[in-house]
């Protein structure tokens, strides 16, 4: 009994910690996102600035039009895909599934593209929810594809496989459509095609939040059946889980995630796998109605940096987040295949 007790007390101090950390981390890396720029603006002045709205006026319109709304989208968008990548893992019950790998964020790019050149041609502009809309559909046609050959390929390496297959052919299909799209409307698609934060606004982080909160929240609700399937698809049916229901659950939460970030930033690559899988590394479980806020908090943390490493290490030329989170999300995804290798 002692020992029992001693170990869920133990559990508790390690998610305590992990948690902690994490909104420390948060916090920081906001205040340094603020902070730093090609308009450096001290610590002092950033909490003036946030808490009291006032303070001088080029500094007050760098932080509340320019970087907080980045900061933020960052931080949901992050949070978002990390969350998407930990459904997508659940559903394979493989820990490299994610959005980027599976040609889901690539699906997305090709539709968003198309309907950017369409509406910017037509209407000469394009609103949030139809991008986002636009990239449901494309995540769900890639999704769709992946579950067709999923019958045939039983072996899940070679159906991660036939998902990067996906990806470039979507990527190459977004590509020739970019070089062939000659409206100066669209100067700024081939940064989007890349990944990026740059250019965010208000009315963005509005429709984020709104999107992505209902979703998280719907996500973290399955947490049960998400618990019950990760023991089994018998064991979940045994406990009254309706697999079909919830296995097309699990696909359109992910969807309408992933969808939401490839609308406002483009593709990100590796977030959704590394994230997942460093947040449950360092809780030590896969009990869902943990990792899972952790999951969006530890994605948004992973974002937020690689967004601050992109915009300054080369000032003021921006990398593209997708080179940043490949560098930093690669070398996890490595050795998490290297682990189970040896596991093997």
């Amino acid at each position: 009994m002692q020992t029992h007790d001693t170990q869920n007390l133990r559990r508790r101090t390690r998610y305590g910690i992990v948690f902690l950390v994490l909104a420390l981390a948060f916090c920081a890396i906001i205040v340094l996102n603020i902070n730093i720029g090609s308009v450096p603006i001290p610590i002092g002045e950033i909490a003036r600035i946030l808490f009291r709205r006032s303070g001088d006026p080029t500094q007050l319109s760098i932080i509340w039009k320019i970087r907080l709304p980045r900061i933020l989208m960052a931080a949901l968008l992050g949070g978002a895909l990390s969350l998407s990548g930990f459904l997508l893992q659940t559903f394979f019950a493989n820990p490299i599934a994610g959005p980027f790998v599976l040609g889901i964020s690539s699906g997305a790019k090709m539709v968003v593209a198309l309907t950017m050149i369409y509406f910017l041609d037509h209407f000469n502009r394009v609103s949030s929810w139809t991008l986002i809309i636009a990239a449901f559909i494309g995540s769900l046609l890639s999704v769709g594809f992946i579950l067709l050959l999923s019958r045939r390929l039983k072996h899940m390496a070679v159906l991660l496989v036939a998902g990067i297959m996906i990806g470039y052919i979507c990527s190459a299909v977004t590509d020739f459509i970019i070089t062939f799209a000659e409206d100066s409307d669209i100067v700024n698609l081939h940064g989007w095609s890349l990944g990026s934060f740059s250019g965010m606004s208000w009315d963005g982080v509005v429709t984020a939040v709104i999107i992505v909160g209902i979703t998280s929240a719907l996500v973290f609700l399955l947490s049960k059946p998400i618990g019950a399937y990760q023991l089994g698809e018998a064991y979940a049916q045994s406990m009254g889980v309706n697999i079909k229901l919830f296995r097309v659950a699990l696909i359109v939460l992910s969807s309408v995630l992933s969808a939401c970030v490839t609308a406002f930033a483009g593709p990100i690559s590796f977030l959704g796998i590394a994230a997942p899988h460093l947040v449950k590394r360092s809780l030590n479980t896969s009990r869902p109605l943990v990792v899972i806020p952790a999951t969006f908090l530890g994605g948004a943390v992973f974002c937020m940096a690689c967004d601050l490493i992109a915009r300054t290490v080369f000032a003021p030329t921006e990398l593209n987040i997708s080179t940043v989170t490949s560098i930093f999300g690669a070398p996890v995804v490595i050795g998490m295949m290297l682990r189970r290798q040896k596991e093997k």
